[in-house]
């Protein structure tokens, strides 16, 4: 049984905190007794009550990202845990890529990233303790499309794995979840197009079905929690069993 107090005296920065994966790790964290520091792009997707602090920036914007992070460790101290969660895309296939969509998406998911997170670890280190999460997907672990965002994801698994090995000793874990499709918002755009999509999709997952948002935001508290004190360096997909194997494979080869 996990306790309801288990981030009690934890300050938690969680970024990309008012989306479908954000709103659900806040809420989980925050139940669990943590002092929850929310960013977004915007005060509007910072609305949630759950949140102690706020601050507002994009990970386009060196300027306004600086600024955020003096203003978080000034206001709200050095975090206990770190929760790299933003993220976004829309080239969704090879044909799709032209050169400014590759620079966006790769800046985005991965330059911005990297840029936010790498003064907050570091100061961790200093302290000398501290837990990072990053989000990452199942796109960095095989071609489900979106090459833009599965080269960038890709990167910010090696990026964690950087963070376990050389800042291990400092006290600093650095874990990485992959979920599989989740029904948030970044699906809005696919359901326009064809409403039996989510019927589509179940099919190519041993589960039968897709993840929720609050089974990976389990996945995110386990890693930034002690029960995991021991992991680090980890690629965690949460996915149905979408990356164990291809599903209509044995069904329509093998079954056949």
């Amino acid at each position: 049984m996990v306790s309801r107090t288990e981030f009690e005296g934890k300050t938690v920065v969680v970024t990309g905190a008012g989306g479908g994966l954000g709103s659900a790790i806040v809420a989980l964290l925050a139940g669990r007794g943590a002092r929850v520091v929310g960013c977004d792009q915007s005060d509007e997707a910072l609305a949630s009550p759950q949140l102690a602090s706020r601050h507002v920036f994009n990970l386009l914007d060196r300027a306004s990202m600086e600024t955020a992070i003096s203003a978080i460790l000034d206001k709200d101290g050095i975090p206990d845990i770190l929760i790299n969660n933003a993220g976004w895309t829309r080239a969704e296939t090879l044909p799709a890529l032209t050169p400014d969509k590759i620079e966006h998406e790769l800046d985005l998911n991965l330059t911005g990233v990297m840029t936010f997170a790498d003064p907050l670890v570091k100061a961790m280190a200093g302290r000398g303790s501290g837990s990072v999460v990053f989000i990452s997907s199942v796109n960095a672990i095989a071609h489900f499309g979106n090459p833009a965002y599965a080269a960038a994801k890709a990167g910010i698994n090696a990026y964690a794995k950087s963070i376990a090995v050389e800042l291990g000793r400092s006290g600093i874990r650095a874990n990485v979840v992959c979920p599989g499709s989740i029904r948030t918002a970044a699906w809005d755009h696919r359901l326009a197009k064809d409403p039996e999509i989510l019927g589509k999709l179940q099919r190519l997952y041993p589960l039968g079905r897709i993840v929720t948002a609050s089974e990976v935001a389990e996945a995110v508290a386990f890693l930034a929690s002690d029960r995991a004190s021991g992991v680090t360096g980890v690629v965690m997909p949460v996915d149905a069993g979408l990356t164990a194997g291809c599903l209509p494979f044995i069904d329509d080869i093998l079954g056949a």
